[in-house]
C-alpha cells in the first residue's frame, strides 16, 4: 500500500496573525489564561522542530512533518460519526473544536449535588478558573514534544473538565467525543482530570475523524491526577483519518494508595506519536499504562513512555501490543526510572509485537535507569508471527485467511482488554478495532 501523501498548504498555518485572532475570540477568558497561552505560543515559535540526533526522536520519521497548510475550522461538521454506545454518566461531543449535543453533558442531580463538575474548558475556564488553573499542565514535559504541548496550550479551546470531590465513587464513566470534518484542519483538545482523595471514576475520550481521506492535524493533551486513595481510568480511542498527523500527551500523577489504569487504543493516522509519562509521587501509588495499535499501510506509530518513581513503596506495570500489516512501522522507546529514594520500588515494562508482514518494522528501546539499590524492575520486548499451527488450526474449520489473522489478533490483545471492569467498555473497544480489520 502507497504513503498518503502530504497535505499541501493551501492555507497560511500557524501564523502570528492567526494565534492573535485566536487570542483574541477569547478576550472575555481570564488575564492569566490568555498570559498562558501567549507565553505558549512565544515557547513554540523558540523551540525547533525536532532533529534527527535527538535521542527522543530516535528512528521518528522527522522528513514526515509538516505544520503547515492546516488552520483551525470555523464551524461544527454536518455530520458526527457514530460510535459505539454504551451506558454512561454523561458525555461531551465537540464538532470541529465546538461543543455540540449540549443536553448530554448534563449531570445527574446526584451528581451535581456532590460537587462532580464535568464541563468544556471554556467553560470550566469561566466557573472554576482557579481549579483549572492549579492543575493545568502543572508538570513539565519530559519526552520530546514540547513544541507541540506548547503549540496545544497556545491554541486550545477545545477540552473537558472532570473534577470528583473526595470520597465520591461514581460507576459510569464519562464520555468525551473529538469529531473532525473537512480537509486541512486542526485540533488542540486539552482534557483535565482531578480526582480528589478516595474519589473513584472512569473517562473515555475518543479522537475521530468524519472522511477517511481528510489531512488533518491534531495535537492533544492529557492531565490526569489521582489523589490519595482514588481510582482513576482512563480510555483513549484514536481513530483520525489515515491523512491525519496526530500527537498526544498523556501526563498521569498518582497519590498516595491512589491507583490509574490508562489503556490507548491507537487504530487512525498516518504518522501518530503518543507520550505518557506516570509520576509515581507517593508510598503506594500504583499506574497501570496500556495500549493497543493495529497498523497498516504506511502508518507510522511512534511510543515513548516513562514511569517515574519519585516514593519507596511505588509500582508501575506497562504493557504495550503492536500489530502490524504491510509496510506499517512502530516505535516503541521506554524508560522506568527510579530515584535514590523509592526503595521498594516495583516496575514492569514490556513491549511485544505480533508482525502479520514481511514488509512491517517494529524497533523497540525498553530500558532503565535505577538509583535505588533495594528494587524489582524488568524489562524486555519480543517481536514475532502468528503461529502457522493456529492459523492452521483455524483455516482447517473453514476459517478464512482474513478473519483467523483477526481471531488471533483478538488473542493476541485479549489480555490487556480483560482489564477493563466495565464489559460495555470492553465490547465498544472490540467494535473499533474490527471496525478497523474489515475495512483492510
Amino acid at each position: 500500500m502507497s504513503a498518503v501523501p502530504l497535505p499541501q498548504p493551501t492555507v497560511p498555518g500557524f501564523t502570528a496573525e492567526r494565534f492573535a485572532a485566536h487570542l483574541a475570540s477569547r478576550h472575555a477568558q481570564p488575564a492569566w489564561w490568555l498570559g498562558a497561552k501567549q507565553a505558549a505560543w512565544n515557547q513554540y515559535k523558540a523551540l525547533p522542530l525536532p532533529v534527527r540526533t535527538d535521542e527522543r526522536w530516535r528512528f521518528s520519521n522527522i522528513t514526515g512533518m509538516a505544520l503547515d497548510g492546516f488552520e483551525l475550522p470555523s464551524e461544527p461538521a454536518a455530520a458526527i460519526p457514530h460510535l459505539p454506545d454504551f451506558p454512561h454518566a454523561a458525555e461531551l461531543t465537540f464538532s470541529n473544536c465546538q461543543i455540540v449535543d449540549r443536553a448530554k453533558t448534563i449531570l445527574s442531580a446526584e451528581l451535581s449535588a456532590k460537587g462532580v463538575i464535568f464541563a468544556p474548558l471554556d467553560e470550566a475556564l469561566r466557573d472554576h478558573g482557579d481549579l483549572v488553573r492549579q492543575y493545568f499542565q502543572k508538570y513539565p514535559v519530559a519526552l520530546g514534544s514540547d513544541k507541540f504541548v506548547a503549540l496545544n496550550h497556545a491554541l486550545a479551546s477545545t477540552g473537558a473538565l472532570l473534577y470528583v470531590p473526595s470520597g465520591v465513587e461514581i460507576a459510569l464513566p464519562f464520555v468525551v467525543q473529538h469529531t473532525l470534518s473537512g480537509d486541512h484542519k486542526a485540533t488542540f483538545p486539552h482534557t483535565l482530570v482531578v480526582l480528589e482523595d478516595q474519589a473513584k471514576a472512569t473517562l473515555v475520550e475518543f479522537f475521530v475523524s468524519v472522511e477517511a481521506g481528510s489531512a488533518h492535524f491534531a495535537s492533544g493533551v492529557n492531565d490526569l491526577h489521582a489523589g490519595a486513595g482514588s481510582h482513576l481510568t482512563y480510555v483513549g480511542v484514536q481513530n483520525w483519518s489515515d491523512a491525519t498527523q496526530a500527537f498526544q500527551s498523556n501526563s498521569i500523577a498518582v497519590g498516595r494508595d491512589a491507583r490509574v489504569l490508562s489503556l490507548n487504543l491507537h487504530l487512525g493516522g498516518r504518522q501518530a506519536r503518543h507520550e505518557s509519562h506516570s509520576r509515581l509521587l507517593a508510598p503506594g501509588a500504583h499506574s497501570e499504562m496500556l495500549a493497543l495499535t493495529v497498523a497498516h499501510g504506511a502508518q507510522e506509530f511512534d511510543q515513548r513512555t516513562l514511569q517515574s518513581h519519585n516514593a519507596p513503596h511505588t509500582s508501575s506495570n506497562l504493557l504495550y501490543l503492536n500489530v502490524l500489516l504491510d509496510q506499517a512501522r512502530t516505535i516503541f522507546s521506554g524508560l522506568i526510572v527510579v530515584d535514590p529514594d523509592a526503595q521498594q520500588t516495583d516496575a514492569y515494562q514490556s513491549n511485544r509485537n505480533l508482525m502479520l508482514s514481511d514488509e512491517a518494522e517494529a524497533s523497540s528501546l525498553p530500558g532503565l535507569e535505577i538509583q535505588a539499590n533495594d528494587v524489582r524492575c524488568t524489562h524486555g520486548s519480543t517481536t514475532s508471527r502468528i503461529d502457522p499451527e493456529q492459523q492452521f488450526y483455524l483455516e482447517s474449520r473453514g476459517i478464512t485467511p482474513a478473519l483467523a489473522h483477526e481471531l488471533l489478533v483478538f488473542g493476541f490483545f485479549e489480555r490487556v482488554l480483560e482489564k477493563l471492569t466495565d464489559d460495555n467498555l470492553h465490547e465498544a473497544l472490540r467494535t473499533f478495532i474490527q471496525a478497523k480489520f474489515k475495512k483492510l
